[in-house]
C-alpha cells in the first residue's frame, strides 16, 4: 500500500517540558529569538486539576508521531521525555530544529491557560512576514495555519472566543520558535486549559487522539 507521506520529514515540537519549573536558573536565561532575545523557555500551563500542559502536548505529540510514521514520514521530535527531572530545550533549540534536515514542515503544539471568564478554544499561530528572518516561511506557514485550522473544525473543535479575532488564526513575530524557522511552521494552542470544557476533551485521551488525528490531516493536506 503506498505510502502518503514517504520521503517527507516532519518535525513535532511538544511545548514545554514536564521539570521546567525545576530548573528557574536555565529556562530563565536569555537565548536569541529572532533578532531580540527571551527566556529560554517556561514553566507552561495546567488545568486547574493540575494536568500540565508539557503532559497534554506530549502526549498528541505522541499519537501524531505514530499516524505519520505509519504513512511513511520520518518524524523528528524537539524532546525525547516528558520528565520532571529534565528541562528545555530552549526556543532556540525549537526554532531551529529541522532547519538542518530541510524539513517539510514543522508544528508546535500547546495549550493556552488565560482566566478570562469564559474564554475557550483553539487558535493556530504563524509567523510574521519579517526580514530577514520568517519573510521566505510566512505564506507557506500562513497556509500551513488555515489548513489546521479547517482540520480541527473538521474534528469538532471550536475556535478561540477571546484571542486571535476570533476567527481561530494568530499572526505574531514575537516568538522564537517560529522566528528561528528556516520551514513552514506553525504554533497550535490546542484550547484553554482553564477552561473547565476545554480542559476535560485536552487531558482525557479520547481528545487528544482527536487532536492527533486532525493534525495528520492538516499534515497530509499541506503536503499534497
Amino acid at each position: 500500500m503506498r505510502q502518503a507521506l514517504a520521503g517527507k520529514v516532519i518535525v513535532i515540537d511538544a511545548g514545554h517540558q514536564l521539570g521546567n519549573h525545576n530548573f528557574p536558573a536555565e529556562i530563565n536565561r536569555p537565548v536569541p529569538a529572532g533578532g531580540f532575545s527571551k527566556p529560554c523557555n517556561t514553566t507552561g500551563t495546567a488545568t486547574n486539576g493540575g494536568y500540565a500542559e508539557a503532559t497534554f502536548a506530549w502526549q498528541v505529540t505522541l499519537r501524531l508521531k505514530a499516524k505519520l510514521q505509519k504513512a511513511g514520514a520520518t518524524v523528528v521530535l524537539t524532546r525525547k521525555s516528558n520528565r520532571e527531572d529534565r528541562w528545555g530545550p530552549c526556543v532556540d533549540v525549537r526554532g531551529r530544529a529541522g532547519n538542518a534536515r530541510n524539513a517539510d514542515l514543522k508544528i508546535s503544539i500547546h495549550g493556552d491557560g488565560s482566566l478570562a471568564s469564559g474564554a475557550h478554544g483553539f487558535h493556530v499561530i504563524y509567523p510574521s512576514d519579517r526580514a530577514p528572518w520568517t519573510d521566505d516561511i510566512h505564506e507557506p506557514s500562513r497556509r500551513l495555519a488555515q489548513v489546521t485550522k479547517d482540520s480541527l473544525v473538521r474534528k469538532g473543535f471550536s475556535v478561540a472566543t477571546y484571542i486571535a479575532g476570533g476567527d481561530g488564526l494568530d499572526e505574531r513575530s514575537d516568538l522564537g520558535t517560529l522566528n528561528l524557522s528556516d520551514v513552514p511552521v506553525v504554533m497550535l494552542e490546542a484550547g484553554n486549559m482553564r477552561d473547565r470544557g476545554d480542559a476535560a476533551v485536552m487531558s482525557s485521551a479520547t481528545g487528544q487522539a482527536t487532536y492527533a488525528r486532525a493534525l495528520a490531516r492538516a499534515v497530509r493536506t499541506f503536503l499534497r
